[in-house]
């Protein structure tokens, strides 16, 4: 009979625990948990907070409904589950785990043939004056989530502050605002959502300031100000004092990686826990699945951190069936599929960035698409995709999307390309589904491909909004051509100088263009794509720098005339 025991409840020690159950009938499996929950959604927490289900036992369910307890653990799977009880240290030699019971204070040693460490991330603290004042919090427990969904509910507090504009900050954002707290994120980095590009995460700020919000960027927490022991404001680097009641810190997660490093335990060079691709340690007899650990990134080859509720329990799968079979299942990595609801928006990122593509070396091309999901006459939505593909091989590299629209969809369809290591070319006749309730009758994914075919073929020169604001800003303004409709004009324009020309009347409005046919001309409309077929036309009339604006105004994420 073999003993296992896994230190950790959460996602990824559970789920190691119930795959070596399957395969083993017979083994003596005990799972040690210091909080008195187990199996928490843990990336549900802001929506319980924000009122989007109230029943707090949904994030401890099965998808049946069955409450994954200690008294579960043992009738369903036969695993003896010990809650509120804190794994002290672990004897390598002996294989001896000592635990205490945190309500009884009494300790007692489980021996082990193969452990799990399964003990997760900490949140990341900042170190500034006031840390200790009441009225801050993270969004890292039950615990947390039990105290933030009271406030909400209780809608005493009227001004709150997120510290950290990544994914905890931003969905955070949202389940207080839904409670009517006035709310300002901080963050010290120049955008919100590190893992997209500059443009593409200016979309999303745009849209969580348009829900009320205050962003402030480049600039970081000094100290935590209050009176009696509470919250009354924070103090930014720049001198700059809000005042709040509440402060909740999101700026990252650490590995708890300390009952490995004091049992000697290598530790990796990402501050993760080492573990081969059969998810095992330094020590054979150990094993280490989640938000603890070190993976690879696939693409790269690099160490990462990717503290993902998914990636914990496919980990914990694999760790599972290793420790009852034998090291015969991998885990190969990464390539760091993330997505998040942002108000009425969702932002979606696989692969690797524009800014990540070329920290590796990579030489590659990027596009930018700008098309709704569905048609208009199914009420589709907005979404834009910025594409990355290696210029050699033509492999798809990366993609983000941001938008109202099916984000999800886009980026699901990307990650499996990265996966399958497929082409541009590949995806430029991808065979998906298609009904205009789903999609476009070419889906916008197909479309991002086949602009980013023709720019590794040639046919389109293309350009950012931001390198045409940066144009304009530094007094090289081109020829700036809006091919759209007098009408759309009226209703939205750019007021940056450009030149109204229909494309209609393009061909016979050419005097009005420059003289010189090298000048740089840049066109667009709604989402590019008449500014493309304008900038086509132009080239048969012997124009040599049309460029398009890529995504059009759509993408355009800086302030407009209307």
């Amino acid at each position: 009979m073999t003993k296992i025991v896994v230190i950790g409840g959460s996602a990824a020690g559970p789920k190691t625990a119930a795959r070596a159950r399957r395969l083993d009938e017979h083994a003596e499996i005990t799972i040690i948990q210091k909080s008195p929950d187990l199996s928490m959604a843990s990336c549900g927490y802001p929506y319980f907070v924000g009122g989007f289900f109230d029943d707090r036992n949904q994030l401890l369910c099965t998808p049946t409904g069955v409450v994954r307890d200690p008294k579960f653990f043992m009738a369903a799977k036969g695993i003896v589950a010990k809650t509120s009880t804190e794994a002290l240290s672990i004897d390598r030699e002996r294989k001896i785990v000592t635990v205490k019971d945190l309500n009884s204070h009494c300790a007692e040693e489980l021996s082990y043939d193969k452990l799990v460490l399964a003990t997760g991330a900490k949140p990341r603290m900042p170190r500034v004056p006031g840390i200790d004042l009441e009225g801050i919090t993270t969004l890292q427990s039950m615990k947390d989530a039990d105290f933030l969904r009271k406030i909400a509910e209780e809608k005493k507090i009227k001004k709150a502050v997120i510290i950290g504009g990544g994914l905890i900050g931003i969905e955070t954002c949202e389940a207080l605002h839904l409670a009517g707290i006035k709310l300002t994120i901080v963050e010290m980095l120049p955008q919100l959502l590190s893992f997209l590009d500059m443009e593409m995460a200016k979309l999303v700020e745009n849209h969580v300031r348009s829900k009320g919000a205050n962003v402030i960027s480049s600039n970081g927490l000094a100290e935590f100000l209050g009176e009696n022991g509470k919250l009354t404001g924070i103090k930014l680097q720049n001198g700059i004092e809000l005042d709040c009641e509440l402060a909740i810190i999101a700026i990252g997660v650490i590995p708890n990686t300390d009952l490995a490093s004091q049992a000697g335990i290598e530790i990796g060079t990402t501050g993760g826990i080492l573990v081969n691709s059969h998810m095992q340690t330094s020590d054979p007899d150990i094993y280490a699945v989640g938000d603890c650990v070190e993976t690879t990134q696939r693409l790269t080859g690099k160490k990462v951190l990717a503290p993902y509720g998914d990636l914990a329990n496919l980990q914990g799968r694999v760790a599972g069936e290793n420790i009852i079979v034998g090291n015969k299942k991998e885990f190969p990595g990464t390539i760091q599929t993330g997505i998040c609801k942002v108000f009425d928006f969702s932002a979606g990122s696989t692969g690797l960035s524009e800014r990540a593509a070329k920290a590796a070396g990579y030489d590659f091309e990027t596009v930018i698409n700008a098309s709704p999901d569905k048609p208009g006459f199914m009420k589709g939505l907005l979404l834009v995709t910025k594409l990355v593909a290696d210029r050699k091989t033509r492999k798809i590299l990366g993609a983000q999307c941001v938008g109202p629209g099916d984000v999800s969809k886009q980026i699901a369809e990307w990650a499996m390309a990265i996966l399958g290591g497929l082409t541009v070319e590949d995806m430029t006749n991808a065979d998906l589904p298609y009904a205009p309730p789903f999609s476009l009758a070419i889906d916008h994914a197909i479309a991002a491909a086949h602009l980013m075919q023709n720019k590794l073929d040639g046919l389109m020169m293309g350009i950012s909004a931001t390198e045409v604001k940066q144009l304009i800003d530094s007094g090289n303004r081109p020829f700036v051509l809006d091919v759209r409709g007098s009408d759309e004009y009226e209703a939205m324009r750019l007021g940056i100088g450009e030149d109204l020309i229909p494309l209609g009347a393009l061909r016979t409005r050419m005097k009005e263009l420059p003289a010189d046919k090298n000048a740089l001309i840049v066109a667009y409309c709604k989402i590019s794509l008449r500014g493309y077929e304008a900038a086509r036309i132009l080239a048969g009339h012997g124009y040599t720098n049309v460029k398009v604006m890529e995504g059009g105004i759509m993408a355009w994420p800086f302030p407009r005339e209307k």
